[in-house]
């Protein structure tokens, strides 16, 4: 037996029939015992080619989905990564790495909410249920990360020939998409709602969809991202690197810029000094970048699809943002209580009802100024929301005249 197992070829024959196995539903249990037994020391990429193989040979991708839960239980915890490349800080498997660490804080949150189900009172689940929905909310920007997966990375395992792995993991992106939304709509806000409903939405939905997005981060680090590492080059690299911002980041802002070795300073950094032409005059790109650094305002900009897509980064923003926020659906950054509002302003500027929309609070000794704007092209098409907020604390302290030059230390 220990000559099989050492014999690659026969290795992935041997893997390949027990797949086949599990998957013609013979004896489930003796046949994953065996699997835990034999597949302790396999290789990733033995795993990869093996189901690379089965959907070449013709079994259909929705056939592989079927036994890919099983797959993973079995394969859990038991690849050798032994070889993997090292990865460095800033580099684009780091990121999904930092954000798979984030993701674990939810599911950690999520499963500690679910813990107390059993002993709930009818009095506990709105608020329970209203704890839920945030973790939720938070949880699907998970989002971001696989699309970054999908249009970032699959394509260059394309370009290698590898098209089986991504097209299964693809399909279980949108398993885990449709579950997360599932899971969204079953909490979201209701009246009263017994301990027993709670205890049923739990087991039938929520943990599912919890599970789904613990099982894709093994599937990641164990399988899809040291292959990756083994396969794409530099330049592949830096280009998933250079389109990231396009989506955004999940629940995680890099620190660190990554700089390919060999790379010279000049080949990674944008071209600062390019012309941005507009109607009225035109910015080169940096003094773009200063003026939004500048302003003592700060503005966050909605698309048409109520994505995140900018925010300015000034020296005091009233409301911390970090670059996980962009590509984020709108909604996903307000707490239960208030995506009521959200909603009538959005669905407001869009049918033209409404232009703007103004708010003033107090909030830790400043009085804060927000004023939403429907963003619309010249043919009154909606193109977006802008966000602006202002700390109008010392402005409403002034009195009387100013009319010379004067300055105030700071």
């Amino acid at each position: 037996m220990s000559e099989i197992i050492n014999n690659s070829k026969n290795r992935k024959e041997l893997l390949k029939h027990i797949i086949l196995q599990l998957h013609n539903g013979e004896a489930p249990d003796l046949v994953r015992n065996r699997l835990v037994e034999l597949l302790k020391s396999i290789p990733y990429d033995e795993v990869v080619e093996v189901e690379q193989e089965l959907i070449s040979e013709g079994l259909p991708v929705e056939e592989v989905l079927k036994f890919c839960d099983i797959h993973q239980m079995v394969l859990d915890g038991h690849i050798d990564q032994s070889g993997a490349k090292p990865v460095p800080a800033g580099h684009p498997v780091d990121t999904f790495k930092k954000e798979n660490r984030e993701l674990e804080k939810v599911i950690t949150d999520l499963e500690q909410l679910f813990n107390k189900v059993k002993s709930i009172k009818e009095l506990e689940t709105k608020e329970w249920l209203i704890k839920v929905h945030t973790q939720f909310n938070t949880l699907m920007d998970v989002d971001k990360h696989y699309k970054r997966k999908e249009y970032l990375v699959f394509p260059f395992l394309e370009k290698y020939k590898i098209t089986g792995p991504p097209k299964v993991m693809w399909g279980k992106h949108d398993e885990i998409r449709t579950l997360l939304k599932a899971s969204i709509e079953a909490v979201r806000s209701k009246g009263n709602v017994s301990p027993d409903e709670v205890a049923t939405i739990t087991e039938l939905i929520l943990l599912p969809a919890v599970k789904g997005v613990a099982d894709m981060i093994s599937k990641e680090e164990e399988i899809l991202l040291p292959m990756c590492m083994d396969k794409l080059t530099v330049d592949d690299w830096y280009s998933v690197y250079k389109q990231t911002n396009e989506f955004g980041y999940c629940l995680y802002d890099p620190q660190v810029e990554w700089k390919p070795e060999g790379m010279a300073i000049s080949e990674i950094t944008y071209n600062t000094g390019s012309n941005i032409q507009l109607t009225t005059g035109s910015f080169k790109m940096n003094e773009l970048e200063a003026l939004f650094r500048t302003l003592p305002i700060d503005l966050t900009f909605v698309d048409k699809d109520d994505k995140v897509k900018f925010f300015s980064l000034g020296p005091d923003r009233v409301f911390t943002r970090n670059r996980a926020i962009i590509g984020r659906d709108v909604r996903m950054c307000h707490p239960p209580s208030s995506v009521h509002v959200v909603e009538q302003i959005l669905n407001d500027f869009k049918n033209g009802k409404q232009n703007s929309a103004s708010f003033w609070i107090s909030m830790q000794g400043r009085f804060v100024y927000i004023e939403y704007f429907a963003i619309r092209d010249t043919d009154g098409t909606y193109l977006g929301t802008i966000e602006f907020t202002q700390d109008l604390t010392k402005l409403r302290k002034l009195e009387g005249e100013q009319r010379l030059l004067s300055y105030t230390a700071k």
